[in-house]
């Protein structure tokens, strides 16, 4: 159940399955995009027939704070405000400038978007923390205007949750077409600014095709964990924390690096121990099926491995994890020591959970406010400053035939 991996072989599987996704999210984009707001309503009533309209009324979000039980309220509620609490740290000042010699002041503005849209999936199971997580560093960051998408029917959590985090638009669209409706925008619908938020392959297959459209936050597929362990880890947690991002997706994939081959054993049995007790079996069967175990020499071996991976969530759980940590390049979020499951960091420890996968985190961060930002130089130079940098600017213009640029510095060198 639990076997060796090729890494290559899975390296190939992660993004082709991608590739492939693509010819059918690029078919339902030009569905909405010709069919807008029908389009949308034909496709929310394959899963949700009595529904009328693709946007959810604030009848039925208040309606679902009655089918919520108060102690899940009020968890979503703590875990906002932890959540809150992190990302206000990552915010940067909206305007600094700085003198760096006598008549020249340079700064950075930072300006939050206008309008961003959420993608919160469903269907296979809730995900009210998604929400919380999309929508938490946009609210920081001063984003104006958020809409929120998630597929039919949306239950009471996920409305709750999108309610308790401020966002006030939302629509009953999954899949393809809900970030084809975001990024295009329908006769309902205004387009956003950009798409964040994780999903499955064609979800992430249509945010990378409409990237002209709306910019997005990066692929967010099925996800994955890596794990580093030595002998000194224990087999149970290792095998729990496989199956807990194996009950995601079925295209959710696990991989484990360890230096002992003993352990890569009793992680085997562990998984089939617990795989018997769980409730989610057709999933996590299917998600195994592209994950496994990779045995390294040695430590240095087991980081360079998993840096090629580039995992989601990687998991460190050896005898000296500060110095694994020191060495690790490419994860989304890393989660160090036995008593830091990944768990902790989806739900309530305040870091963010939408985060790169299929070895895009070699390449793009997690979600945080900054994905919400964007920055303007500022320049603020008086004549002194003018003087100190003139002649720079006239040699490099002249010599790039740009008699104008030149020019323009030296009228008001001369004052004239």
């Amino acid at each position: 159940m639990f076997r060796p991996l090729d890494v290559d072989r899975w390296e190939r599987e992660r993004r082709s399955s991608l590739d492939e996704a693509k010819a059918s999210a690029a078919r339902i984009i030009e569905e909405v995009r010709k069919g807008g707001d029908a389009a949308l309503l034909r496709m929310a009533q394959k899963h949700e027939p009595e529904c009328t309209s693709v946007r959810v009324m604030p009848e039925e979000v208040d309606a679902a704070y009655e089918e919520v039980e108060d102690r899940l309220i009020e968890s979503l509620i703590e875990a906002e405000a932890r959540i809150t609490r992190f990302h206000e740290l990552q915010k940067e000042r909206s305007l600094w400038l700085e003198e760096t010699e006598p008549g020249i002041v340079l700064g950075v503005k930072t300006t939050p978007l206008d309008r961003v849209g959420l993608y919160v999936p469903g269907r296979r199971a809730a995900y009210p923390s998604t929400a919380l997580m999309n929508a938490v560093p946009a609210k920081v960051a001063g984003v104006a205007g958020m809409c929120a998408c998630s597929p039919p029917p949306i239950l009471p959590l996920t409305l709750v949750a999108l309610d308790i985090a401020g966002v006030e638009e939302i629509y009953r669209i999954g899949g393809a077409q809900a970030v084809a409706a975001m990024a295009l925008g329908t006769e309902t619908i205004r387009p956003v600014q950009k798409i964040v938020g994780p999903g499955n392959v064609y979800v992430t297959a249509a945010k990378m095709l409409l990237r002209e459209h709306a910019e997005i936050d990066f692929p967010a597929g099925p996800s994955e964990i890596g794990i580093i362990a030595d002998a000194t880890a224990n087999p149970s947690f290792i095998a729990i924390d496989i199956l807990a991002q194996a009950e995601h997706d079925p295209d959710a994939a696990c991989v484990l690096v360890t230096t002992d081959g003993a352990l890569a054993q009793r992680v085997g049995r562990e998984v089939e121990r617990l795989f018997a007790q769980s409730p989610r079996k057709e999933i996590i069967e299917k998600a195994l099926a592209h994950s496994g175990y990779v045995i390294a020499p040695d430590m240095d071996e087991a980081v360079r491995m998993m840096d090629r991976i580039a995992p989601e969530h990687l998991s460190i759980q050896v005898s000296d994890p500060l110095a694994v940590l020191s060495a690790v390049r490419h994860a989304g979020s890393i989660f160090v020591g036995p008593y830091t499951p990944v768990a902790a960091g989806d739900y309530a420890s305040g870091t963010n959970h939408v985060l790169p996968t299929a070895g895009y985190a070699k390449m793009y961060s997690g979600l945080n406010v900054g994905h919400f930002c964007k920055t303007s130089t500022v320049q603020i130079i008086g004549k002194e400053g003018l003087e100190a940098i003139g002649d720079i600017i006239e040699t490099i213009a002249d010599a790039e035939g740009l008699f104008a640029h030149a020019e323009s510095v030296r009228i008001r060198r001369k004052g004239t």
